[in-house]
């Protein structure tokens, strides 16, 4: 018996900011007291893939969301530092709790962040570096959580529209210079919703729309709507039969293209679901993530895609699964599964992708710290490292770099490691650095982003910005 047969035989189906914000308007910042500069086969079909392209977007958005331009946690140019420290970076305070990994247009980031009881939406010039204006977006309802907040989704953008998505259910857009577009409450018009802990799905871009999906105990959906105007273009149900906590997800869909046509993957609630992205209309789903009916199986590592393949990592950290979504849709049901793993896995870090070999970094107890190399085709480990030992978990996800992987630590430090080899290379490649920043106060959450040659970090408290 393969590898591949073994793992899917055991498969079972300045001024107060306060005063500001209470204002109600955009806030323009020249000058803001906290705003400081600090010196100091289905895998060889991957370049097809729609999970790599970039639609919608124009050539002024460096990162348009949360996994980047591909999704896949893959730094465009591979040209960021490698090595560096707080003597050589800058860094902005961030008022406020939140753990949105910054969004990034030209030389603007833009992060959210619960202040003062408000929702807010930041846009920082990178190369003063400064806070330029923030937006206020509703009433802040986070905080359920001790890594938690009520600003975890991280915005998304096409190079001209700005989309933030709130715990509260409020949900607006603005242009680059910060003015109001349409505003929504996903809660008020579809009812509230029931997750036990603070909300962490992010919005999804897919060629002008922006999709949001409701993974919940109750109703759950996903929601799209237009980029430019608000208007909602589909909703489609997605229920399950997963029990208690198990119904609730904190995942962020990933865009596949599935026979020439896009598409969105999602998987939560015991369930991987495959939607048409021109309609919403559900053509494919896979069963069987939680075969004994664990009613505390919450998700929250997200898909990531190459090709036709979509990886899952499930269980709280305890499975990974690869499924083919063509397989999926002609409705193959779980012979569409390509191959699993029981052994290796990651809870809250979603992996990344390239080139045919996923990086995941595990959060689990008996091997915190450990980043693994599988060949995306078969499921086999090309190898593993142990990172430095620390009391601190992981909860940002992985980014590839050139030839490098970065890997961050919930105390802010960054593990470079690197030369990396391709899919068929099983040579362990070393930690090259770890890098430590000062602000190493819990919880560092959000993942490391490509600044366009720079390395964007948002800590507990700062966003540093590293490199020239």
């Amino acid at each position: 018996m393969t590898f591949a047969h073994r793992m899917t035989a055991r498969w079972n189906p300045s001024c107060s900011i306060s005063a500001k914000i209470a204002t109600g308007s955009l806030v323009l910042c020249s000058v803001f007291a906290t705003a400081v500069c600090d010196a100091g086969d289905a895998t060889a079909e991957a370049a097809a893939g729609a999970s790599q392209t970039a639609a919608g977007q124009n050539e002024s958005t460096v990162w348009p969301q949360w996994r980047g331009p591909s999704q896949q946690g893959v730094a465009p140019e591979g040209t960021l530092p490698k090595k560096w420290d707080e003597a050589t970076s800058s860094r902005v305070e961030i008022p406020g709790a939140g753990g949105s990994t910054p969004v990034v247009v030209d030389d603007m980031a833009f992060l959210t962040s619960g202040v003062d009881g408000k929702n807010v939406l930041f846009a920082i010039d990178v190369n003063e570096p400064r806070i330029v204006w923030q937006v206020p977006m509703g009433t802040d309802r986070g905080n359920k959580h001790r890594k938690g907040s009520g600003s975890n989704p991280s915005p998304v953008t096409d190079g001209e529209h700005v989309v933030a998505y709130f715990r509260s259910g409020d949900w607006s857009c603005v242009n680059l210079s910060g003015e109001v577009l349409w505003s929504h409450n996903l809660q008020d018009e579809f009812g509230e919703d029931s997750l036990w802990w603070d909300l962490g799905s992010s919005p999804l871009l897919v060629d002008s729309m922006v999709v949001i999906p409701v993974m919940q105990t109750g109703p759950s959906y996903l929601v799209a709507f237009d980029i430019g105007t608000g208007e909602m273009k589909w909703k489609t149900d997605r229920m399950t039969d997963a029990p208690e906590e198990a119904a609730q997800s904190y995942t962020t869909p990933v865009a596949v293209e599935l026979n020439g046509r896009p598409a969105v993957a999602v998987m939560g609630a015991d369930h991987l679901t495959i939607n048409d992205a021109a309609d919403g209309k559900e053509i494919g789903r896979l069963g069987g993530f939680n075969p004994e009916g664990q009613k505390f199986f919450r998700s929250i590592a997200s898909p990531v895609a190459e090709g036709n393949l979509v990886f899952c990592p499930y269980a709280r950290g305890a499975t990974l699964t690869a499924v083919d979504i063509e397989k999926l849709a002609a409705g193959e049901g779980k012979d569409a599964i390509v191959w699993f793993r029981d052994d290796i896995g990651s809870d809250v870090p979603t992996p990344a992708v390239r080139d045919g070999v996923l990086y995941v970094v595990s959060d689990a107890k008996h091997d915190k710290g450990t980043v693994y190399a599988l060949s995306a085709k078969s499921g086999e480990t090309l190898w593993s490292l142990r990172l430095p030992r620390s009391r601190r978990s992981y909860s940002s996800s992985p980014l590839i770099s050139g030839d490098h992987l970065y890997v961050t630590g919930e105390n802010g430090h960054t593990s470079v490691i690197g030369p990396l080899g391709g899919a068929g290379d099983s040579a362990t490649p070393p930690v090259l650095a770890t890098n430590v920043v000062a602000d190493d106060e819990d919880y560092t959450v959000a993942s490391p982003v490509d600044l366009g040659g720079r390395l964007g970090l948002r800590t507990k408290n700062f966003l540093y910005i590293i490199g020239n």
